[in-house]
């Protein structure tokens, strides 16, 4: 793909970039440190409080003007995965991110609430959150401060030199550890350690999700749509690059975009900005989407899920959302200049996005006033004007450490002897092209979404290899395939990996050694004390905290014993559901998926039929259920986004003992995710 040539409007008040490679001879003032962080993205901060709170004095070195990185920058509604496998200093936060609503509003608010105990926030309470416990570390952040230059003295680094983001030399940090927490991987590919950026090819490591897919059915096109603007023309948002064999490595990345604040209040709304240079043209596909989709609703084309206060965070849905397919493939090795134009380019294509769907004449009208009855949330990221601060950096660069792990070690070999912390999120890539397909019309290719189960982290996989550098751990840019990445790389995972780069920095400190000579046995000790979580064989008898099927009255059948069509992705993000957790249809192949729910019922009677599934924004208003019982065949249509404490009764049907009936949940024209959980038969006199 090419370099994009796009002037910069907005980007400045994002990334501070206003000029590059000024000459300046100056040697700029010295700073020192026991440890320094590079990145004050959500890792960083942990990872610097993580030092500070062992006695080290820590200096944290953030590009731009705030922390937190996505955690603080949109990202509010958490991927959490399993949370018993969230430990330590990162559970630590979503504790006081709790308490902070239950301060303030009180445990009965709704914003108690709406916090889900801490793992859905509005994105100021985070950045209050992380400036807090900062604070309370004494840990020292230089703001504004880019990386310009590494110093490397017998495979340590030494010192760096950091410079404004006008470029102008600013400080030089000498310190006698370093950690690299930022999204790209700077400091690590400045201190050059090896790393790889792209997908790998299926044989390298042996993984069956490696390299270009062939089909991804999530956020795929439900219907035809050509891609060529006139003969042989491309239409903008579709790149003309071979997609490649399925399975064949790239160097191509996971789409990027901004997690939106929105709100439907309006003391609160703020009107959808129009992009300086923007042009309805580069939108000709969407439009053309639009025509034969006219009845799509705003969640099919974004995913808006509720934080506190009116609020939301805000991400990509559909063929063609928020992720700007393509547009970021140069990202990770540009430089300064370069990235400036591209989060620009990321800026416009978004905020052009929405424009369009708010102003355009070819927008259905129904559509329009479903999106002007949204806007950006006021009271969230105030200097950028209500725009977020910080561009979601999916994936960019992955070292190549002391041990890289690949999708056995999150699938099957999931235990770790230098374990250091939990994932337990699906594998999740986002698309990677947006290309023709093979029968002429536009295809998205990449995404992937794979459940795990909880699986360890091994310290090994933080630190580069030993003959590279001694003094250096990477917490974000870890030493993973683009397989195991994908679950890697969620903000609590990131955090659990802060703490423990910042606990075995003083350890490597203390003990007057490497990185990688670092006491495994002392550094598991002091991650222990601090609450971390390292066995996944301990999250998996606990299990998550569901209701009890043999408790409810009633003949209970779970989806661990439905009967599945098509692929479900199993989830306990969403509290309340039924045993060990829920499954749904990952909002794709509509038509294609279902779930038969058949009791063994102990005598023949009337049954009253309660189907339980966790409500949520983003579920479908519209879920089709059949039940098909002694009276014949009978279809209802249930809204998952209304929640039943005992569940919601389809209605009460004569069945035969026995399993000669059943309840069939299917996605034929969802408009919202699918949820299937459990279906409760309840014998009536």
């Amino acid at each position: 793909m090419k370099r994009l040539s796009i002037p910069v409007l907005l980007c400045s008040s994002f990334l501070g970039i206003s000029g590059y490679g000024l000459s300046v001879q100056k040697v700029p003032p010295a700073k020192s440190a026991d440890v320094a962080v590079y990145g004050g993205t959500a890792a960083g901060v942990i990872a610097a409080v993580a030092a500070a709170r062992e006695g080290k004095t820590v200096l944290l070195v953030e590009p731009g003007k705030h922390v937190g990185g996505m955690v603080s920058g949109g990202l509010g509604a958490t991927d959490v995965g399993n949370r018993l496998a969230i430990g330590g200093y990162s559970r630590e936060f979503f504790d006081r991110v709790r308490d902070y609503y239950l301060k303030k509003y009180g445990p009965k608010s709704d914003q108690a609430k709406d916090c889900l105990d801490g793992f859905r926030f509005e994105p100021h309470v985070a950045e209050l959150v992380f400036r807090e416990m900062l604070k309370e570390a004494n840990v020292t952040v230089l703001f504004d401060q880019r990386l310009s230059r590494v110093v490397l003295v017998e495979g340590k680094i030494k010192t760096m030199d950091v410079e404004n983001n006008a470029g102008v030399p600013s400080a030089r940090v000498s310190a006698k550890m370093f950690i690299d927490a930022s999204y790209e991987g700077d400091l690590m590919a400045k201190a050059k350690v090896s790393y790889v950026i792209g997908r790998e090819g299926r044989a390298q490591y042996g993984e069956s999700l490696a390299g270009v897919q062939k089909h991804s059915a999530a956020h795929q096109w439900p219907v035809k749509v050509s891609p060529f603007a006139d003969g042989k023309t491309l239409l903008p948002l579709i790149q003309a690059d071979p997609p490649g064999e399925p399975g064949q490595a790239d160097k191509k990345t996971q789409a990027y975009n901004f997690r939106l604040c929105m709100t439907q209040r309006q003391d609160q709304r703020l009107p959808w900005p129009k992009p300086a240079n923007y042009d309805p043209k580069r939108y000709e596909l969407l439009a053309r989407y639009l025509e034969k989709r006219p009845d799509v609703k705003v969640g099919q084309l974004m995913n808006p899920v509720k934080v506190p206060n009116g609020k939301t965070d805000t991400n990509n849905n559909g063929p063609l959302s928020t992720d700007h397919i393509g547009g970021n493939w140069d990202y990770p090795e540009a430089n300064y200049a370069d990235r400036s134009k591209i989060w620009q380019d990321h800026i416009d294509y978004q905020m052009g996005f929405h424009y369009f769907l708010a102003k355009d004449p070819r927008v259905p009208e129904k559509l329009r006033n479903e999106v002007n009855s949204w806007g950006l949330a006021k009271g969230e990221f105030e200097d950028t004007n209500g725009w977020p601060h910080q561009l979601y950096v999916r994936e960019a660069r992955r070292m190549l450490g002391a041990f890289v792990m690949t999708q056995k070690d999150i699938m099957d070999e999931r235990t770790k002897e230098d374990s250091v912390g939990l994932g337990s999120y699906n594998t999740d890539s986002h698309h990677v092209q947006r290309v023709v397909g093979p029968d002429g019309f536009v295809l998205n290719e990449g995404d992937f979404q794979v459940p795990v189960k909880p699986y360890a982290i091994p310290y090994r996989s933080l630190i580069p290899k030993a003959n590279e550098c001694g003094n250096l751990l990477v917490s974000v840019c870890c030493s993973a395939s683009h397989v195991a990445y994908g679950t890697i790389r969620m903000e609590p995972v990131y955090m659990i990996l802060g703490q423990a780069s910042g606990v075995a920095a003083t350890l490597a400190l203390d003990e007057k050694t490497s990185v990688q000579k670092v006491s495994i046995e002392k550094l598991q000790s002091k991650l222990k004390a601090q609450k971390a979580i390292l066995s996944p064989e301990g999250i998996v008898k606990a299990g998550p905290k569901g209701l009890d099927p043999k408790k409810m009255a009633g003949v209970v059948v779970d989806d661990a014993r439905a009967q599945k069509s098509g692929v479900w992705v199993f989830s306990t993000s969403t509290p309340g559901f039924v045993g060990a957790g829920y499954q749904h249809d990952g909002n794709a192949e509509q038509g294609k998926k279902s779930m038969r729910f058949t009791p063994k019922l102990p005598q023949a009677g009337n049954y009253e039929v309660r189907l339980h599934f966790t409500a949520f924004p983003n579920r479908a208003t519209n879920v089709l259920v059949a039940i098909h019982s002694a009276e014949g065949d009978k279809s209802v249509r249930v809204n998952q986004r209304v929640q039943a404490k005992d569940g919601i009764s389809l209605g009460v049907f004569r069945f035969e003992a026995g399993e000669k009936g059943y309840v069939e949940i299917r996605n034929d024209g969802a408009d919202g995710f699918v949820i299937a959980d459990a279906v409760q038969f309840v014998l009536k006199e």
